[in-house]
């Protein structure tokens, strides 16, 4: 059998395609950091018009990534997964459209999350969330746009998140407990330390 090419990765480095000339994935990961930071302040300031959809996943993915990968905004080609043992794939190429789809008629019935109160949004959001990780639409920065999208989707229903208690090794843990064993107690864990009422003073997107 043929070896599956990735079309993303710079066959001389090894690293993602980029727009910054990076040649190592610490420096990828920093000059990423940065732009990403100062763009997601431009999202503040500018928001993406909510649609709640791929759509608008799409297009804050395009304002995050613009400066660092030539395919920010595009749905990815590949089918991909999580380096570490046992991971199993995300959501395939072929089935990104309607799994989105799903995910954002789910969200519409549940009312965009309106008029819960805290342990209802965070079970909610818990399964909302788990469902667009699943989906993972594009090659790289999945994890970032979420943030963005469900920081808008809180704030429009009268809460806010705190992203700073999560750690990369957590959410992806809890992600795969919802995907591959359908238990999704280790989001609502998480999402306990993350969501808070409107008002808290927060960092509205780590830069980690």
């Amino acid at each position: 059998m043929a070896e599956v090419v990735d079309p993303y990765l710079d066959p001389d480095t090894g690293l993602l395609r980029n727009l910054v000339g990076a040649r190592t994935q610490d420096a990828l990961d920093l000059v990423e950091g940065d732009l990403t930071y100062i763009r997601a302040a431009e999202l503040q300031a500018r928001p993406i018009r909510p649609t709640g959809d791929l759509d608008e996943f799409r297009a804050i993915h395009r304002q995050l990534f613009q400066d660092i990968y030539p395919w920010a905004g595009e749905v990815r080609t590949v089918d991909i997964r999580k380096n570490v043992a046992g991971a199993e794939h995300f959501l395939s190429v072929g089935a990104i459209d309607r799994g989105s789809m799903f995910a954002a008629d789910e969200l519409l019935a549940d009312n965009m999350l309106r008029g819960m109160n805290r342990e209802q949004f965070v079970d909610r959001l818990s399964h909302h969330y788990g469902g667009w990780n699943y989906v993972h639409p594009f090659r790289e920065g999945n994890g970032r746009t979420q943030r963005v999208f469900w920081n808008r989707v809180a704030a429009d229903v009268g809460w806010q998140l705190d992203w700073r208690p999560v750690q990369g090794a957590v959410n992806d843990a809890a992600c795969r407990a919802a995907s591959e064993r359908g238990d999704f107690g280790p989001l609502r864990a998480m999402f306990g330390q993350v969501v808070l009422p409107a008002g808290a003073e927060v960092r509205s997107l780590d830069r980690a």
